[in-house]
């Protein structure tokens, strides 16, 4: 075995977690060094911007149901178990892992430290151990990366071992299939096998950090962008995918402080990586300026199509998937928080495209309401979008982040709703979908209003406007906005047929409240209180 790069004094995969027998060790390689041997082994190419294109294999996207979590002593009373929490445990942690340690007698591996939490007081030091290079570099790019100083005597919490060339076999590993991702909170340990996908690595410690700085720390973890005014005021932006989070959060005037996953502790709000992680399909620098023009070397293409036979990316093209991807590190994008984190914000923002042209273009939630549609997670898939959807379909995902969440969903709720009770901060639901009817009938809000809309939130503009309450959802909506027509911020008054829109609404309401009933037995009444009243 031979040892490369800058291991540091007190790097000993044996002791730490029985790694033993491994072939040659590349240790915290510079991009360039990952670059080339992802192109020596045959594994990716350069393209014309000098980003790094690979393929992920059969796996393009993250496999919920192939994610468990060991159930033993900490997890079983703390853990949300179900469809999203699968329980494995630890004897089959144990002895798949043993046959993954069998897999790399005598290979190649690449070993990255990093961390997590751009916060001092929470950071979470992280070592990775990859059978690929290039997932290696995705390490380097989405975590924050330490020092060279800071490598000499690192001590990782957690251990990330990604080997996607071992398969499960279901019968002995008892998994559900070959792919696999476990989480195990007793061992702190993360072990990924079958897939690609570099996906499984990011998401799996957000995962562990909604688990140890909600419950541990009294830290709300957030599925969310964030970006700081030349105030030093702090924006958060929850939303689903097509909500417009990415866009409505990248402003020229003010700067990134994450794109994806932040911790709100007292006094601040800090981004977890030191990178961005975005979709390419369709990409283009007129609709997406920060994000193409990042795509240059140390960045990583997946899955992404060329033009023609050159090395020329073809974003358009979808034939591997339409979840093709880019990561690069933060200092990719000029318009950044270094550190990356701000104070404590002033603005939060739930960004909803409501399909069924219900919901107010913005409105300002009182605290029970802003816990409530934080649990809620609401927004609807449209015809498109997906493989079967012809007509609006309403989608949930708790915290805007459901799939992440180890605990209950009330707990990060329920966090929110103290911090919102200590500090001043306005909540606002914006929709970013349909006004005047629903799909097929309305119109798509304009991304001039809302970004108007959004800008006299945070300016304090909509403070002096005055209020009306909606029915049925009780939202407070302002009669006026600078840079608005007044007529479409109440959505009934868009509606030709005012007793259509009644029913829509009520329909939509219905459907608030089902989605609530998983949650209500842990559900204090004071979120509870804040449901949308359907009329009968």
């Amino acid at each position: 075995m031979n040892v490369f790069g800058n291991k540091g004094n007190n790097a000993n995969l044996d002791q730490t977690i029985g790694l033993s027998n491994l072939g040659d060790q590349f240790w915290n390689l510079t991009p360039a060094e990952l670059v080339e041997h992802a192109i020596i082994s045959g594994q990716g190419m350069l393209t014309d911007t000098g980003a790094l294109a690979i393929e992920t294999g059969e796996f393009t996207g993250r496999s919920p149901k192939d994610r468990f979590i060991v159930c033993d002593e900490k997890t079983e009373n703390t853990v949300w178990w179900g469809d999203i929490n699968i329980k494995f445990s630890p004897e089959k942690f144990d002895a798949l892992y043993n046959r993954m340690k069998a897999y790399l007698n005598g290979k190649d591996t690449y070993i990255r430290d990093a961390c997590a939490c751009a916060d001092d007081t929470h950071r979470l030091n992280l070592r990775v151990i990859t059978e690929y290079a290039w997932s290696s570099q995705f390490a380097y790019n989405m975590f924050l990366r330490p020092t060279e100083d800071e490598l000499q005597n690192f001590d990782p919490e957690w251990h990330i071992i990604n080997v996607p060339g071992f398969q499960a076999d279901p019968d002995i590993d008892g998994t559900r299939q070959h792919n696999f991702a476990v989480i195990n909170f007793t061992k702190k340990m993360i072990i990924i096998g079958g897939t690609g996908y570099t996906g499984e690595i990011k998401k799996g410690i957000f995962s562990v950090l909604n688990y140890i700085l909600p419950h541990d720390k009294n830290v709300l973890s957030m599925h969310c962008s964030a970006n700081i005014g030349a105030d030093g005021d702090t924006s958060v932006f929850f939303g689903l995918s097509g909500t417009g989070k990415t866009t409505l959060s990248s402003d020229p005037n003010r700067r990134l402080i994450g794109d994806d996953e932040h911790g709100w502790a007292d006094n601040t709000v800090f981004n977890f990586e030191g990178g961005c992680y975005a979709k390419t399909i369709d990409l283009t620098r007129e609709s997406e300026p920060q994000i193409f023009d990042a795509i240059r070397f140390g960045a990583i293409l997946e899955n992404i199509g060329f033009d023609g036979d050159t090395s020329t990316p073809d974003y358009t093209d979808g034939s591997i998937t339409q979840n093709t991807r880019v990561s690069y590190p933060m200092d990719h994008i000029d318009n950044i928080v270094t550190p990356s984190a701000g104070g404590a914000p002033k603005n939060i923002f739930f960004l909803t495209c409501d399909a069924f042209g219900v919901l107010p273009p913005i409105s300002k939630l009182t605290t029970e309401q802003a816990m409530y549609h934080f649990m809620s997670g609401y927004t609807a898939k449209v015809a498109g979008t997906e493989m079967g959807v012809t007509e609006p379909e309403t989608t949930f995902s708790a915290c805007f982040g459901a799939a992440f969440l180890p605990l209950h969903p009330a707990k990060y709720a329920e966090l929110l709703g103290e911090k919102l009770e200590k500090s001043n901060v306005n909540v606002w639901l914006v929709n970013t979908g349909w006004s005047g009817g629903s799909y097929g009938v309305g119109k798509r809000m304009s991304l001039k209003h809302t970004r108007a809309m959004i800008t006299a939130a945070m300016t304090g503009k909509l403070d002096a406007s005055e209020y009306q309450t909606q029915a049925v959802f009780e939202l407070q909506i302002p009669t006026s906005c600078e840079g608005v027509p007044s007529e479409i911020l109440n959505p009934r008054d868009t509606w030709s047929d005012t007793s259509q829109f009644d029913e829509v609404a009520n329909n939509l309401a219905n459907q608030f409240v089902k989605n609530f009933e998983q949650y209500a037995a842990e559900t204090s009444k004071a979120i509870l209180s804040a449901a949308p009243k359907v009329m009968v």
